[in-house]
C-alpha cells in the first residue's frame, strides 16, 4: 500500500495540508477541491475514535491525498493502530529526547529496524507478508517525532540522526510555552526556533512539517524548504468564514441604515 505522494516535497513547492479536528468527509473533499494534497488528523486533541479512523483514513487516501496522523500519545498502541489503518505518516507528540525518540519511533518500524508489530489487515491486503513488504512499509510510512519540548529542541540533531526518524513535525505553540516564552505569537524568537529546526532537518536530509497559520510562518516555511505546510485548521476556516459573512452583513446593515 504505497504512499500516494513522493517522500520529498513536490517539485513545484511544498505539500499543502489541512488540519482536521474531527472526522469529516466533506472537509476532506473541500480540501481536495481547494488544491490541498495532505490531511493532518489531530487525534491527540480531536474527536476521533477507532471506527472513524478506520473509515476516514482510507477515504482520504482514495482522494489521492496523504494522511499524517497526529497520534494520541507516545505509546505503541496509537502509533501501530494509525499505521495499520493506512496512515502515510505518524506525528508523535511529547517526545522529550533522542533516547525517547529512539524508543517510541521504533514502534513505527518493523524489526530489525524497530519494534512494530505485524497486523494482517489493510496494509497487507488482508494477507500475510514478505521481507519485501516489510522493507516497503518501513520506507513508505514515515515517523515524525513532534518537536515541542525544550529538551527535544536541544537534541534535534541527535533525534534527526536516528534511523527510525524519517523527519520532524514542529509544534510551535507548545515549543514556545516550554521554552518559557509564554503564549506563541510567531514573534522573532519563535520564528528563529522554527528556522533552526527546519535547517537542522534540511541538513540531515529529512523532511519537516510546519503548522503555519499566518503569512510570516508560511513565508518562512517556503523560504526554508519545508516538506509540508499545514496552512489551515478545520474549525479556524469555519470561524473565519462565519465571521467574514457576519461582518459583511453588519456593513450592509450600517450602509442601508445610514440612507434611510
Amino acid at each position: 500500500m504505497p504512499s500516494p505522494l513522493e517522500n520529498g516535497a513536490a517539485a513545484s513547492g511544498p505539500h499543502a495540508a489541512i488540519w482536521l479536528t474531527e472526522p469529516s468527509a466533506p472537509a476532506v473533499e473541500m480540501g481536495h477541491l481547494a488544491g490541498y494534497d495532505t490531511v493532518v488528523l489531530d487525534i491527540e486533541h480531536g474527536y476521533f475514535d477507532l471506527r472513524e479512523l478506520d473509515t476516514i483514513i482510507p477515504f482520504i487516501r482514495a482522494k489521492g491525498m496523504r494522511v499524517i496522523a497526529k497520534v494520541l500519545g507516545p505509546e505503541r498502541g496509537p502509533i501501530q493502530q494509525a499505521l495499520d489503518f493506512g496512515a502515510d505518516a505518524v506525528a508523535i507528540p511529547h517526545i522529550t529526547s533522542a533516547a525517547h525518540a529512539a524508543e517510541i519511533c521504533g514502534f513505527a518500524k518493523f524489526p530489525p529496524l524497530g519494534d512494530r508489530s505485524f497486523a494482517g489487515g489493510r496494509t497487507s491486503n488482508y494477507r500475510g507478508f514478505t521481507d519485501e513488504w516489510v522493507a516497503t512499509q518501513d520506507a513508505a510510512t514515515h515517523c515524525y517525532p513532534m518537536i515541542e519540548d525544550g529538551s527535544a529542541f536541544d537534541e534535534i540533531d541527535a533525534i534527526l540522526a536516528l534511523p527510525v526518524v524519517d523527519g520532524i513535525f514542529i509544534g510551535p505553540s507548545d515549543l514556545s510555552l516550554r521554552r518559557e516564552r509564554g503564549a506563541y505569537s510567531a514573534g522573532d524568537a519563535d520564528l528563529a526556533d522554527l528556522r533552526h529546526l527546519g535547517r537542522s532537518a534540511n541538513a540531515a536530509g529529512k523532511p519537516w512539517v510546519l503548522p503555519a497559520w499566518t503569512e510570516p510562518e508560511q513565508k518562512l516555511a517556503v523560504e526554508e524548504g519545508a516538506h509540508t505546510i499545514v496552512a489551515v485548521m478545520q474549525f479556524g476556516a469555519m470561524l473565519n468564514g462565519f465571521t467574514a459573512t457576519r461582518q459583511n452583513l453588519r456593513r450592509i446593515e450600517a450602509e442601508v441604515g445610514s440612507i434611510r
